[in-house]
């Protein structure tokens, strides 16, 4: 059975443009998927530079209470090894962030966009709204096909 069958489109910027596939629609589709995933991605690398920085920064009262309790050698140890180190050779997470936006999740993001570009002039979530379309039962509240 086709993906498509005999779907009126919800809207314009959403209608699957003439002669496109439902192999190319699904393709996109399952990019724009995978796509969603590496924001997901992107999202809990910056929810670890933050717990990190903020775990590191607690550190700076472990020492102060470490040394108040007289417990001054592992106060130290704290201090000298924990305090500021890298999470990774040479890195500290604002640098891993950094790298995984300026490398991996850019090129991602270009490719998604070249292939919705080139494949389905640039139009973005038509499996989706042509699933929606099949799914929505017509005339029933809630059920509308835009706002």
């Amino acid at each position: 059975m086709s993906l498509r069958g005999e779907i009126h489109s919800l809207d314009e910027e959403h209608s699957r443009p003439a002669g496109v596939a439902d192999a190319t629609i699904e393709a996109l589709g399952e990019l724009s998927k995978a796509l969603e995933t590496i924001h997901r991605v992107r999202g809990h690398l910056y929810s670890a530079h933050q717990l990190v920085g903020g775990a590191d920064l607690t550190l700076d009262r472990v020492v102060k209470l470490l040394r108040d309790a007289g417990h001054d050698e592992m106060a130290d140890r704290v201090d000298r090894e924990l305090l500021g180190r890298n999470v990774l050779p040479g890195r500290w997470t604002f640098q891993i962030v950094e790298e995984f936006d300026d490398g991996y999740y850019a090129a991602f993001q270009e490719i998604e966009r070249e292939a919705r570009e080139k494949l389905a002039g640039g139009r973005r979530h038509i499996f989706e709204a042509e699933m929606k379309e099949r799914r929505r039962t017509h005339g029933m509240p809630g059920h509308e096909a835009t706002p």
